[in-house]
């Protein structure tokens, strides 16, 4: 009996990722190979703004970015990004084993202005833009009015230590930035999906 339920149990959560991971075809989305057929220009890609979202099914938050890198590390491709140590996505990035990072179209940048100047801490974002929130087979959150959505699994994280500051770059940079200091999130690309 006891080997039927766990069987029964298995097949159950199969079920669900495989229905999850055609949740991305269902949105829109097709998978690409982020490593062979990655368009973008990396150097502009993150200047253009981006959107970061971390969370589970149960809560979840995302917030604009402008830095970031993507490219090789540990044999892996794998995709950079930076949140400040105020910022209320950080509380969400240190819990998370995984992270999307979004594109949207340009005339979508109501969505990208409105997730870089208002906190999660006083609502849900997602719901006042009218985003609607998906989830990777990873359980990795998503919105499907994004473009581009790539998923990545943390490596590695770690806050900027000043003393370790080479330039006056990051100096200047920190002297007067009322976020705090940026934490660095390392993610290795696990998925990636286009419209």
């Amino acid at each position: 009996m006891k080997k039927m339920t766990f069987i029964a149990a298995l097949l159950t959560m199969l079920m669900a990722a495989v229905t999850t991971a055609n949740a991305q075809e269902e949105n829109g989305f097709k998978k690409f190979n982020v490593r062979e057929d990655f368009q973008e220009n990396g150097f502009e890609w993150f200047h253009e703004a981006e959107l970061l979202c971390a969370g589970d099914k149960q809560k979840s938050n995302a917030m604009t970015i402008g830095w970031g890198g993507i490219g090789t590390l540990w044999g892996r491709t794998a995709l950079t990004v930076y949140v400040a140590e105020k910022r209320y996505t950080k509380e969400f990035m240190d819990r998370a084993q995984y992270f999307t990072v979004m594109a949207f179209d340009v005339e979508q940048s109501k969505v990208l202005n409105y997730m870089g100047s208002k906190s999660g801490r006083d609502g849900d974002k997602a719901k006042a833009l009218g985003l609607h929130t998906a989830y990777t087979a990873n359980g990795t959150p998503y919105y499907t009015e994004a473009t581009m959505v790539i998923e990545c699994k943390i490596m590695y994280a770690a806050p900027f230590d000043p003393q370790y500051f080479k330039s006056d770059a990051p100096k200047n940079m920190y002297a007067n930035f009322p976020a705090g200091i940026h934490s660095m999130y390392i993610g290795e690309v696990v998925n990636a999906w286009k419209k």
